[in-house]
């Protein structure tokens, strides 16, 4: 059977590339602080795949990630954070919002990010190949970089995480890259259904077992949570 879709459909394309680095800021406990103030640059950047969570970094070249126990690794070298919901944001909050407010790596445009499916690969330039993995989940930095009330229930409520993805193939980006997808598997969890699951509606975790691209952390979380056996044969 085949379980998966193998397509190229340009789908939309890197608006910018934004980049972070360490500053102390009192609303986090990470002894270097955070780099969560991420900004454009205008040079393309070489991502590749950090190593291991708790140990290794961001997998953009420049870019720094401080609390390696809850960020950064294989599986979060990248965020990315859609324009079109930045926007939405910026006129519910009434300020600007530009590329790199939500900490993200890549704010893209033309790309439904939080009906990407876990596991979608994308071609993103010439070389890079990235794939979609966890949703984002806000935390205490998030919510004091963005100094808006409520922002944790207010974000998490919205259920447009934004997407971390791992770095398959190696390469550069650049603002004004296409991105295309090159892959979708056929499970249909899409990164906003994960995100609800481990946050809202717990009621879904069950559709999050044995879902290829999810992390392993992300999966271990599931099958402590879920409290029967989904084995097919039972």
């Amino acid at each position: 059977m085949n379980n998966d879709q193998t397509i190229s459909l340009p789908i939309g394309s890197v608006l910018s590339v934004n980049l972070g680095r360490a500053m102390d800021m009192p609303y986090t406990s990470a002894p270097a602080g955070t780099g969560i103030d991420k900004r454009p640059v205008a040079h393309p950047v070489m991502v590749t795949a950090p190593g291991r969570k708790g140990v290794a970094g961001s997998g953009l070249a420049g870019d720094d990630v401080c609390d390696l126990r809850h960020h950064g690794g294989d599986d979060q070298a990248v965020y990315a954070y859609a324009r079109e919901d930045l926007d939405s944001w910026q006129a519910e909050i009434g300020r600007p919002l530009p590329g790199g407010s939500f900490g993200e790596n890549l704010t893209t445009t033309g790309i439904d990010i939080s009906n990407a499916v876990v596991g979608e690969q994308w071609a993103v330039g010439d070389t890079l190949v990235l794939e979609v993995s966890d949703p984002r989940i806000p935390c205490r930095t998030f919510a004091g970089f963005l100094a808006e009330r409520g922002w944790i229930k207010r974000f998490t409520e919205r259920a447009e995480p934004g997407t971390y993805l791992r770095v398959i193939t190696s390469g550069e980006v650049a603002a004004g890259d296409r991105i295309q997808v090159l892959h979708r598997p056929d499970h249909g969890i899409t990164v906003a259904t994960a995100f609800r699951a481990f946050t809202t509606e717990p009621e879904l975790l069950a559709s999050l077992v044995g879902v290829e691209g999810l992390s392993p952390e992300a999966k271990s979380s599931v099958a402590k949570r879920v409290p029967i056996s989904l084995d097919a044969d039972q």
